[in-house]
This record gives structure tokens, sequence and C-alpha cells, in this order.
């Protein structure tokens, strides 16, 4: 049987009979040193049977919260998990539910409970702890970005030791119970590593220009000339060339739609080990700029290099639209291409909604801020959804909320994953409340949030509760 031991913390892959193989190579200090005991998602009816059982003599018989058994809703939807405990003989020690906790689409919002240790597996072996260890890394496995437990008052300093934060006090079945919160910091963490060090490495440059520092391009002084210039990660121009050159023309051409900006041309730097992948990323190149109908101007390729790409867009607007535009009180909106899929090699990471598209799909959702002019725009970044707004709400001086239920998401997405993943194309705009949405052709169009004072973003979810998503500003970069 294939699971994760867990011994103090450390987790160890193991495959089928590890004991049996040890004993027949005589490896006697290793087999001393195995744990006592793993945990795994219980998959049978023998696992699920054993593990309510536990939970009905603990909570019906020996602690009297419940007459007659202590099953509820949760335990009858398909999407709740069970995890247990085995010892060596595969008897199972205890176990834990996790699952979403409305009834309609997973939000992202999950709650862990029913947590139960047999008697005899109590005390110094850490199951309880391994087990909520274990459904803390299951639930943010599966994109979760809000998981609770009611804990039994007598068990808060337990959570408190392994991380978990109190909300405030609740009562289960009659008894004193406190409602935790783990933390999960994925949308902090991966807006920091995205844009954290912007402000610092550009002091005193302030790119854009006043009234546009930070923005998706830059005016050129004394013209109407947009200029927008993005690089894409070497290690994806190395192993996926031709996906690297569309997401070339893709991200600048974002960048030129979200000011508002009609493009002009292209202008590329291409490095290659050789000849034929650079064939294969300006393959890619040529068939975005193609279906995007913007020319490729020119640019410089180099040969027996590592792999490298830095494409250069020009974009003409009489009045480009900033990042920075926005005002407390202003809604916000996600206008974003759910079609598509997880581009392969890339789930979780990397949304493809355009290579499908039409030449008048893309150009349709290209020019929607420019047919909208909201008080301020930016398209979706590497910092993700929830990362780009914290930029849009820093350069206009702003916090932000992110209505979770509100945001379009596609269905195979999880939430976790749609608000920190490159959507393909998706912008955010601030502007008034009531102004209608940016005709953007088949892309999806929703208020979804607003403006506040103070800074950073959080989300609001359908109780009326807001989590921290971004404690602060995103980059240091300021008010445009």
């Amino acid at each position: 049987m294939s699971g994760v031991y867990l011994d103090g913390g450390d987790a160890i892959p193991v495959t089928d009979g590890p004991g049996d193989i040890l004993a027949l190579l005589g490896d006697r200090s290793t087999l001393a040193r195995q744990p006592a005991f793993h945990v795994e998602q219980a998959r049978t009816a023998t696992d699920l049977a054993v593990y309510r059982g536990l939970r009905r003599d603990c909570f019906v018989y020996e602690q009297r919260l419940f007459d007659g058994h202590d099953r509820d809703d949760r335990d009858d939807d398909p999407r709740t998990l069970v995890l247990v405990a085995k010892d060596r003989s595969g008897t199972v020690l205890g176990g834990v539910r996790l699952g979403p906790v409305d009834d309609g689409p997973d939000l992202g919002w999950w709650a862990g409970g029913r947590l139960v240790v047999a008697p005899g597996a109590r005390g110094l072996r850490g199951v309880g702890a391994a087990l909520v260890r274990a459904a803390c890394a299951r639930a943010e496995a599966d994109g979760v970005l809000r998981f609770e437990a009611t804990v039994q008052t007598r068990n808060e300093d337990l959570f408190r030791q392994l991380g978990w934060r109190r909300v405030r006090p609740v009562a289960i079945a009659g008894a004193p119970h406190v409602l935790m919160r783990w933390p999960i910091g994925r949308i902090a963490a991966q807006t920091a590593a995205a844009k954290s060090a912007l402000g610092p490495l550009l002091a005193g440059l302030a790119p854009g220009g006043a009234g546009f520092v930070g923005d998706d391009g830059a005016p050129v002084p004394g013209t109407e000339v947009i200029a927008a210039c993005d690089a894409i990660v070497p290690s994806m121009v190395e192993r996926d060339p031709e996906w690297a050159g569309w997401c070339s023309v893709l991200v600048n051409l974002n960048d030129l739609a979200a000011m508002g900006a009609a493009p002009l041309g292209l202008l590329d730097a291409l490095g290659a080990p050789h000849a034929a992948h650079a064939a294969r990323v300006l393959a890619g190149l040529k068939r975005a700029a193609v279906a995007y109908g913007v020319p490729v101007l020119g640019g410089h390729t180099q040969i027996g290099v590592p792999a490298a790409l830095a494409v250069t867009a020009l974009g003409r607007a009489a009045h480009p639209v900033p990042g920075g535009g926005g005002e407390a009180g202003h809604a916000v909106r996600l206008t974003a291409d759910l079609g598509g899929g997880w581009r392969p090699g890339y789930r979780g990471r990397q949304w493809d909604s355009t290579t499908h598209r039409r030449p008048d799909e893309l150009q349709a959702m290209l020019g929607a801020v420019a047919a909208a002019r909201p008080a301020a725009a930016k398209d979706v970044s590497m910092a993700g959804i929830a990362g780009t707004l914290g930029m849009l709400a820093e350069a206009s001086g702003c916090g932000a909320v992110l209505d979770v239920a509100a945001v379009p998401r596609p269905r195979s997405a999880t939430a976790g994953d749609w608000l920190t993943c490159f959507p393909g194309f998706a912008l955010l705009t601030a502007d008034a409340p009531g102004t209608p949405p940016p005709p953007a052709g088949p892309a999806v169009s929703a208020v979804c949030g607003e403006l506040t004072t103070g800074r950073g973003v959080g989300l609001r979810w359908p109780d009326g509760e807001i989590t921290e998503a971004v404690t602060g500003t995103v980059t240091g970069m300021g008010t445009a």
C-alpha cells in the first residue's frame, strides 16, 4: 500500500512492502527507524467504516456531543475527503475529513473536521498532529485559499502549536469550540516572488513617467507612441520554444491593450543554442503575430548562446489609460477569456485561452480598454489576478477587496490556481460603480470587488468574512 509516512513532520514516500524488502536485505537499523504510522486518503469502504466507527465511539458515546450518530451532510458530499492514519499492520488509528464548505461551486473555502484518534493511539504517538498537518497539506495542494476548523477549546493549544490562528469562539452541539484558521500564504508568496524586488531595483528610474510609474507600457514623451517590453523566462524558451514565441507576442500586446493602445509592430531579441531551436521560437512568434495582425518590424538573433527571448511592442494611444487611475470606491472588474485550458506542462500556472481564437476574437479583446476607457486598467501578469489587483491598487494609492464568488473562473481551475496563474488574456479595470462592461468579444466580464482605503488585497467570501491575500504593497514603487 502506497502512502506518505509522517514522523515528527518529515514526509517520506514509500512503496508496497518496504518492510518486507528491508527484512530481506537484513537492514535492521532502517527497520528500527521506520515510523509507527502513515497517513493516506481513505479509499475503501472498510477504512471509511472504521473511521466513522471511531467517530461514533468518541463523539457519541465518549463525549456525548451527539445522540445516536454524528453524521451530517458533509459526509454525503462526494467532494469530501477522509484522511486516515494507519499503523504498520494497516490498522486505522484515526482520521479527519475535509472538503468544501458550500454546496455550490468549490470556491476554495474548505473546512476540516471530525478529527478523531483511537484511545490506544492517543498521547505521545502524534497521530492527531500528523492528521492535522496532512489535512493542511492536502487542502493547499487542492487549491484551497481558506481552510478552517472548529476545535474543542481543550485542543486549541495543539492547533496553535501547529501554526493555526484563532478566529473566534463558537458553540458546536452545545459545547464550547473555537473557530481556527490555517494561514495559507500562497497569493502573498507568489506576489512577493514575482514583484517585490521592483521598487528597490528601479528606485530613481520612475519607469513610465509621471502618472504611469509601474505601468504595463510607457508613453514615449512628445508622441502618442506607447512602448512595452517583456522577456520570457529562459527555461520556458528552452523547453517549449513555440509556446515561448507565442507568449512573447501575447504578453506585450496585452500590455498595450491595458493602456488602450492600438498595436503598431513588434521587435524581437532572440538567443538560441542552435538554428533549429531559433526556428521553433520564431515559428511561434510568427504564428502569433499573424493571428493578432501585428507586423514584426525587426530585431536581433544570436546563435550559439543560451536560450533567451525578449520582445518590444509599439502601439499608439492619444490618451493612454493609466494603471494607477483608480480611487477608493471604484468598482473592480475582471474581463477574462475562460476558453481553452491549461497549457500542457504548466497545469495550474499558465492558462492557454488564445491559441485557438480567431483573429477577430483576439483583436476584439485587445480593443476592450480602448473602447471602454475605464479610470484604471492593468493586464493580469505573472503576479496573478490577486497580485495584479494589488499592483493596480498600489499605483492608485488604495487597497482592494476581491469577491471570490464573483470572479469569473473556468470550471477546470481551482480558486488557488486561477487567482495565481497567468490566465492568457485577462484585464483588471477600476471605474465608477455602474459602468458598463467593456466590449471584449468572447471574454467574460464581471464586477468582482472594489478599491478601498488602506493598502493590500483582501478576499471576501460569501459569509462576509475577509481574509488577507496581500498584506501590503506589491512592488514598493508607490503611487503612479
